[in-house]
């Protein structure tokens, strides 16, 4: 019943922009029946193709998905990539909240490997340090002793002779589910780095030796690929500023590409370190002398299977979207039963959700960002008056949105640090339970309206749309 009045409000919202569509006030615009065809302009195709190549080649670039399951197919994970592109187009905030989670996440599980073997390296090397390499490699063969006094080798000192340092690369490598435990020769489960860590702590296996080029070469991410995208991005952004200097009007689909583009930019920067497209894991042989580990992380299932009830179905179609925001990875069953990494997972919920003002402050002015460049068509010609306020209400929610929850975030703070605790608490959860909701709510809306209004366009663009500027045909581009 919650529900009701919003539904009732985004369709009042949907009635009122076909409305307009209707509507007999209109400003003097060129039809695209009517569009010339000489060398010195351009056609309604010739615009979708830009928009849609540039579309293509950002999100094809930006997008670094988790290793797939062994024997999961080709179709399976191209369907799997393509559904984060079209996630990408619709919401582009939310990939940034998720690059930043996987970022935030490998940045912590390096440093986590670096302080737990990297000390005990240096400190081995700069004891032997004015020995030559064979005492330096006698030393580091010397047993240590156990509780029991039974001479044994100690395992993080035997781990640290091998350790050669883990980078941001390998962080992102173990968190999207690089390293597979075999046991007897056969694939256990993926392993978890802090579960990667504690095994090589008690000797259960050995830290898996892996430089980041071998890394590197795994990833299916070159150079061309990256350049092809650079390009097709410099050449539309090019195009859209050499049209304002000439005073040539763009489309409303243009500037909505523009801003998916930047925001697929910038989460491209942050998945800069990650592996892409990697296919196989690392494999880690669990030692056979050592008992058999308990349940390991992704062989627990968190979301139940959608035919038991309506709430476990709502939960599996919200929880994709939920883990994208960074509100936690839960594992699925056709995760587990894959042996993989969740497909919208890949980070560690203790360093996301110890860092909520990064991730909140990151989402927040990403979602200004995409609604900002969204105001560029504040003065364009649109159908009617109609359409035109539409746009530049749905443009200023989109900024206005993310903004106010980072304002009303830091409000929470602040009264938090009071001494009033009481007020401070039931304010806190009234703006928990509220802010989401009412985000979300006012996201949907509008980006609605946006995508709505740029549909409606495409029946009258106005003059001087389909004309180029003159240089622009001797560049050579996509």
């Amino acid at each position: 019943m919650t529900l009701l009045p919003l539904v009732i409000l985004l369709l009042l919202h949907i009635l009122f922009v076909c409305s307009s569509l209707l509507s007999r006030t209109s400003v003097t615009t060129l039809d695209v029946r009517d569009s010339p065809s000489s060398n010195n302009t351009r056609t309604l195709w010739d615009i979708i193709w830009s928009c849609a190549a540039t579309l293509f080649a950002c999100t094809w670039a930006a997008i670094h998905p988790n290793i797939p399951g062994m024997d999961e197919g080709k179709f399976t994970v191209l369907s799997r990539r393509l559904g984060f592109m079209m996630t990408a187009l619709i919401a582009p905030e939310l990939m940034i909240i998720w690059a930043t989670c996987h970022f935030l996440s490998a940045r912590d599980t390096a440093k986590a490997f670096n302080d737990a073997f990297g000390a005990q390296l240096h400190q081995a090397r700069s004891g032997c340090g004015d020995m030559g390499e064979r005492a330096a490699t006698l030393l580091s063969e010397i047993p240590t002793t156990d509780r029991a006094n039974s001479p044994r080798p100690s395992a993080l000192h035997v781990a640290s002779r091998d350790f050669e340092g883990w980078t941001v690369t390998h962080g992102f490598f173990a968190w999207m589910g690089g390293f597979m435990l075999y046991i007897n020769g056969k694939p256990r489960a993926t392993l978890e780095p802090n579960e990667l860590l504690g095994f090589v702590h008690e000797g259960s296996v050995e830290i898996p030796i892996i430089m980041e080029a071998d890394i590197e070469d795994r990833s299916k991410g070159d150079a061309l690929s990256k350049g092809i995208a650079i390009l097709q991005l410099a050449w539309f952004v090019l195009q859209l500023v050499a049209r304002y200097v000439q005073n040539l009007p763009t489309t409303l689909l243009e500037i909505d590409t523009l801003a998916v583009a930047v925001l697929t930019c910038i989460a491209y920067g942050l998945w800069w370190k990650k592996p892409k497209d990697v296919r196989r894991p690392h494999a880690v042989y669990w030692k056979t002398n050592t008992s058999l580990p308990n349940e390991l992380a992704y062989e627990q299932v968190d979301v139940g299977s959608p035919t038991e009830s309506w709430g476990v179905f709502l939960v599996n179609c919200v929880y994709p979207v939920a883990s994208l925001m960074g509100l936690g990875a839960p594992i699925s069953s056709r995760a587990v039963h894959s042996r993989r990494v969740s497909s919208v997972g890949g980070y560690d919920n203790i360093s996301v959700f110890s860092r909520p003002s990064i991730i909140l402050s990151i989402g927040c002015l990403s979602g200004a960002v995409f609604g900002g460049i969204h105001c560029l068509g504040w003065n364009d010609l649109f159908q009617g008056h109609a359409e035109q306020i539409l746009w530049r209400a749905a443009s200023l929610a989109i900024v206005s949105a993310p903004v106010s929850i980072l304002l009303l975030w830091g409000c929470a703070i602040w009264l938090n640090s009071l001494d009033e605790v009481n007020m401070s608490f039931a304010v806190s959860r009234t703006l928990a339970s509220l802010v989401p909701l009412a985000s979300i709510f006012i996201y949907i809306v509008a980006r609605i309206i946006l995508i709505v209004l740029i549909l409606m366009s495409f029946q009258s663009l106005p003059p001087g749309t389909y004309d180029t500027v003159a240089w622009t045909n001797f560049i050579p581009h996509l």
